[in-house]
């Protein structure tokens, strides 16, 4: 028996639904005598490329000549739809894309037809053939004999060779609306006895996501699982709607920063048995969303199964912010990658959630400027005094997550300074620029690599006013002396990582030392220049 979907197919152009700019335009040449020798139909899965493929056939070889108007109770037309047809030939390229396939391609189109005017062969799928496999279909489709028309049907018309789109009328399917879809579930329903609540077509159209085969794949398993009565709990179930609140669960875990509700989101994943690996990629795409309902100012239609979810989606975009969400798509990043090399996924989501739910256990550079972020929230300001500074100073440094060390540092601070206008002074604390000064002299090393290495083996001591003051070991005279030379260079990199403006005084201290590396002493120093950049010491004349 055949599918709902294969059931279902319009049999005119008339049933066509989402797609009267092609209809119409095929009426016209059909009317006009004007048919083109190839079609390269272009659209996603699901939008009716086979079936306007063959419509099209139908109408070429309808009894009595080419018509638009065909009668789908043609014998000739009741074939083509059932697929029996001898003169339409479909092909599916994923399977049939070798030389060897288009060569015996080449030698069946010069057969006349069996009963109609024309023959039809319908290439599915047609990106998936090889390049060989191109080149030898080239010369046919650009010189066909004159009974035979090519329909090229694909998701990916980007790896279609230019010298093939060239040689074909291109139509692109549109994605049909909700609208539409709901329209021809219910027809379908009806014709088919089968009772679907409004709730359950709602559910099932945006669950489609602009497939008509979908959508139809799915209430036909519905009414395998359950009969033609079609509850809401079934709908749920075929669906998945559980497996959407724990993205929406996850997703709450980082609106609150709480580490605990994310590990137990994962348990309670693992209890259910789901793909960790999907779960991540699905996770991902809802912070997506997130993003685009921010940028949007609404939820688009597509993005939930439910109402109730439409509600969420808007609350979550609400409480969290662009490079929170930024941030928490770097990790799953990383982590399904990691999981590609072969790491355990349940760890690597639990880590990818705990860094984003505890930005202050992560070292990195991005969730330093996180951290930085919160700050200018809590003492630089309210967010009204700044309101791009939060989202676009994280987001340009969490943008490619394996940029690491100094080169971000660098770009950040170029990016703030541009953007961020100096605020008063009063509101900055000491604890905040020891938070940064690694940041600070990853910045300077982008300049000057001798003033960054000797910054990173310095200290902040106090803060008084805009007044900075930074310690060196009392063995580091020399590395302090080339750090007043370039006091611009310093104050300019703290400038563009707290958004004010300080002045910068050095001092010798027996206490400055930080923990880490100890500072190169002067003549250390020196021999390290030596050894590593072949300088050479200039001594300065007397007088001059």
């Amino acid at each position: 028996m055949l599918s709902l979907y294969r059931r279902h197919r319009p049999k005119t152009f008339d049933e066509v639904v989402g797609q009267e700019h092609i209809v119409r335009t095929l009426r016209n040449a059909i009317e006009l005598d004007k048919v083109h020798h190839a079609y390269l139909f272009v659209g996603s899965r699901g939008t009716g490329k086979t079936s306007m493929a063959k419509l099209l056939a139908c109408a070429l070889n309808a009894s009595g000549g080419p018509r638009a108007d065909f009668d789908p109770d043609d014998p000739a037309c009741r074939a083509i739809l059932a697929g029996t047809s001898l003169d339409v030939v479909e092909m599916d390229a994923a399977s049939n894309n070798s030389v060897d396939d288009i060569r015996e391609l080449r030698e069946n189109v010069a057969l006349a037809p069996m009963q109609g005017g024309r023959r039809i062969y319908i290439l599915d799928e047609a990106h998936m053939l090889s390049t060989a496999a191109w080149n030898a279909f080239l010369k046919t489709l650009e010189e066909p004999p004159p009974h035979v028309v090519f329909v090229l049907a694909t998701t990916e018309a980007h790896k279609v060779p230019a010298t093939i789109v060239d040689r074909c009328h291109r139509f692109d399917f549109q994605r049909p609306s909700l609208e539409q879809i709901a329209g021809v579930l219910r027809r379908v329903a009806e014709g088919e006895g089968i009772h679907l609540p409004d709730p359950a077509v709602g559910m099932l159209s945006r669950a489609a996501t602009g497939s008509f085969r979908d959508a139809l794949g799915t209430l036909e398993q519905l009414v395998t699982y359950g009969g033609k009565q079609v509850k809401l709990e079934d709908v749920r179930d075929i669906l998945g709607v559980a497996d959407a609140e724990l993205v929406l669960a996850a997703a709450e875990a980082l609106v609150g920063r709480d580490p605990r509700a994310a590990l137990l989101t994962v348990q309670r994943l693992s209890d259910l048995g789901r793909d960790v690996t999907q779960f991540m990629r699905d996770l991902s795409a809802h912070l997506r969303h997130l993003f685009v309902v921010q940028t949007l100012g609404e939820v688009p239609d597509s993005f939930s199964v439910t109402a109730e979810h439409t509600d969420r989606l808007a609350q979550q975009a609400e409480r969290l912010s662009q490079g929170e969400i930024l941030r928490a798509i770097d990790f799953l990043a990383v982590a399904i990658a990691a999981v590609k090399d072969g790491s355990e996924p349940r760890i690597q989501l639990e880590m990818a959630l705990l860094k984003a739910t505890q930005p202050q256990a992560d070292l990195s550079l991005q969730a330093l400027m996180f951290r930085i972020e919160q700050l200018e929230a809590r003492f630089g300001g309210s967010a009204e005094q700044a309101p791009e500074t939060s989202a676009l100073a994280p987001s340009r440094a969490m943008s490619s997550p394996q940029r690491a060390g100094p080169g971000p540092s660098a770009a950040v601070a170029v990016d703030v300074e541009e953007e961020v206008a100096p605020q008063a002074v009063g509101s900055l604390e000491l604890d905040q620029i020891l938070t940064v000064w690694p940041a600070v002299a990853d910045a300077v090393c982008e300049e000057n690599q001798m003033i960054g290495a000797a910054l990173a083996a310095a200290r902040p001591v106090g803060l008084e006013g805009s007044r900075l003051t930074v310690a060196f070991p009392t063995d580091a005279s020399f590395v302090k002396k080339k750090a007043e030379g370039n006091r611009e260079l310093v104050q300019r990199a703290l400038r563009g990582l707290t958004g004010q403006s300080l002045t910068v005084a050095y001092e010798l201290r027996d206490d400055a030392a930080p923990d880490g590396p100890a500072l190169l002493g002067e003549q250390e120093l020196i021999e390290r220049l030596r050894a590593e950049f072949a300088a050479e010491e200039i001594f300065d004349e007397e007088g001059s």
